[in-house]
């Protein structure tokens, strides 16, 4: 990545360009005191959007200072801006002539105190399909960041290195966990599957903690790229794990009324709450990885996003754990019959998903 900058940066130094290059800079500047950037333009970019049909004519400074105004009502709207969630627009500078660079630079500052979070999105010359914008995020003077936007990838997401950019990051990430399993029906059933047979305090944490354990491995290694299973490989796979829940339920159960007591004591559930949470972890990893992670701080948004998502869980396992507690205090036979309903129920839908997603395409969680 830096040594695409530097080839560009290079390139744009040139005052013998024979081609006029499809580039913008925006750098950004995180202090103490402030917020504030810089957006350098090639002149042939700015020559287009203005109707002016000789691009060197804007690096007279007298010129380009007539054209500010016009420049920055057709560009302002095509840089949005929002800080720590709020849209904001900046208060913007002079301009500058850069004639070695054939380019113009505009100043511009957020009049804000470092922020936590940075969100731009930006397709600046929508006329030119292969227009890329390079930012560099600059704090306490380092290079901190560096991407390119275009109009494939137009939005970008920066989360500060201070306490409130950690802040923020974990807000929004531990946020993203909690929504993410409370609209995924697939990973709630699988949930409610496990707690149908009931059981102690420990017993249930067990299962719950290996789930845990088990989607966040491969969260983790899915999620830094170390290893990829394709979706449609996964999504199948976790409604397995959804079938094989509710059979497991119903042979134990039928063990339990028939009083075959060795097979109506196993319980298998923690283990099978390891191996499919395995399966399940690659299912929120590609969430996350559509959601988007800043590498500047990984290991802070994993760890998020699982905190949300364990929040999630307990949201369902607390309150359908103590229900099932007490209908099974209050009587058995109901409690039976809830067992039996239920895990038919689970194994349908599970069913109804393994087919949808083995024999239908788009299908997903």
């Amino acid at each position: 990545m830096r040594l695409v900058f530097l080839v560009v940066l290079l390139c744009g130094a040139s005052a013998a360009w024979t081609h006029p290059a499809p580039y913008s800079f925006v750098d950004l500047y995180l202090q103490g005191d402030g917020l504030r950037g810089t957006l350098t333009l090639h002149d042939f970019d700015a020559a287009h959007e203005l109707g002016i049909a000789e691009p060197n004519t804007l690096l007279d400074a007298q010129v380009a200072q007539l054209q500010r105004e016009r420049l920055l009502g057709i560009l302002q709207p095509r840089l949005y801006w929002q800080i720590d969630g709020v849209s904001l627009a900046p208060r913007w500078g002079d301009i500058v002539v850069l004639p070695e660079r054939q380019s113009l630079r505009l100043s511009f500052d957020f009049g804000v105190l470092r922020p936590g979070r940075i969100d731009l999105q930006t397709v600046l010359f929508p006329y030119d399909p292969q227009h890329q914008s390079f930012i560099n995020i600059y704090e306490a003077g380092a290079l901190r960041h560096q991407s390119i936007l275009d109009a494939g990838h137009d939005t970008l997401v920066y989360y500060s290195g201070g306490t409130q950019g950690r802040w923020s990051l974990v807000r929004t990430f531990v946020a993203s966990g909690v929504h993410h399993i409370l609209i995924g029906p697939d990973h709630i059933l699988f949930l409610l599957g496990l707690l149908l047979l009931g059981g102690g305090l420990r017993r249930l944490a067990l299962i719950i903690t290996t789930f845990t354990l088990g989607h966040s491995i491969t969260l983790s290694l899915a999620a830094t790229g170390l290893v990829q299973i394709a979706p449609r490989l996964v999504e199948p796979a976790i409604a397995l794990s959804i079938v094989v829940v509710g059979l497991d339920n119903l042979l134990v159960a039928q063990a339990r009324n028939a009083g075959q007591a060795r097979t109506a004591q196993r319980d298998l559930r923690p283990w099978l709450a390891g191996f499919f949470g395995l399966i399940h972890g690659f299912g929120f990893a590609s969430v996350l990885l559509e959601f988007g992670l800043p590498r500047n701080a990984l290991g802070w948004s994993l760890a998020s996003f699982n905190v949300g998502v364990e929040l999630g869980q307990l949201v369902i396992v607390l309150p359908v754990a103590a229900l099932l507690a007490l209908l099974r205090r209050h009587s058995e036979l109901a409690m039976h019959r809830v067992v039996w309903s239920g895990s038919v129920m689970v194994m349908l839908a599970g069913t109804w998903w393994f087919i949808q997603r083995i024999w239908f395409t788009g299908v997903s969680t």
